[in-house]
């Protein structure tokens, strides 16, 4: 009898342990490169439609096969899937991720709930959906899509807005202080999240992560759900 209790009580500490260990740990950057997401293409995982892309006017584009502007073609990053912020210690907003043992997909138009557990905004947290990837994306890397947060690898920012050749600022890190009424109108909003009340500048802070359904307000930008977004708690 004592062995089968002690198998129940290692059986009962084991599941503990597992709902302890759900949220997984990673970092976080920045970057804005303008170009057309990978999640955006056709094929990438079992969504409602890819990832929207817009036109150099930031319109909407109706085809999703158009080519992105960083490989020669007319279709960008729209300038609405910027961060902003739901309340005092809850944003949205949307990043190029790389989660390990995963692919495209299994992140592509996936969220994830990012509680930062470093720099000033410790105990805050953004979720965000995956809208991209990156070859220069580590392990459990979520790259924020903020505008003036450096274009990384490929930059059409300069094509679609006369951005610098590199980008504004840094081409990694992009700008390193409020410059953001320079900015084109349209991206100045998810600039200043990045300096306001809210990021309040934090450099590149480390998360704890887990993947939460998708609220209402990120889709309806993107335009992208996946079928199975609604086995996800809510991580609110």
């Amino acid at each position: 009898m004592s062995s089968i209790k002690s198998l129940a009580l290692l059986a009962l500490a084991t599941g503990f342990a597992s709902v302890a260990s759900a949220a997984e740990t990673g970092k976080t950057t920045r970057y804005w490169d303008c170009c057309k997401g990978s999640c955006s293409w056709p094929g990438k995982a079992d969504v409602s439609a890819p990832v929207t892309t817009c036109d150099k006017n930031d319109s909407p584009l109706t085809d999703a096969n158009t080519a992105s502007a960083c490989d020669g073609g007319s279709a960008y990053m729209c300038s609405d899937q910027s961060p902003w912020a739901v309340s005092d210690d809850l944003a949205y907003g949307f990043a190029a991720v790389n989660i390990a043992g995963g692919s495209e997909d299994t992140w592509c138009c996936s969220c994830y709930k990012l509680t930062f557990t470093t720099t000033s905004i410790a105990g805050k947290s953004m979720i965000v959906q995956a809208t991209n990837t990156g070859g220069d994306l580590g392990s459990n890397q979520f790259d924020l899509a903020i505008p003036g947060g450096g274009v990384g690898i490929f930059n059409a920012c300069t094509d679609e807005y006369n951005a610098p050749s590199s980008g504004w600022g840094a081409q990694y890190g992009g700008i390193s202080s409020n410059t953001c009424s320079t900015f084109p109108k349209a991206l100045q909003s998810g600039c200043n999240f990045r300096f306001g009340d809210w990021f309040e500048g934090a450099d590149n802070p480390e998360v704890e992560f887990e993947r939460v359904a998708c609220p209402a307000a990120i889709t309806a930008k993107s335009g992208c759900k996946r079928t199975d977004d609604g086995a996800q708690s809510a991580g609110l």
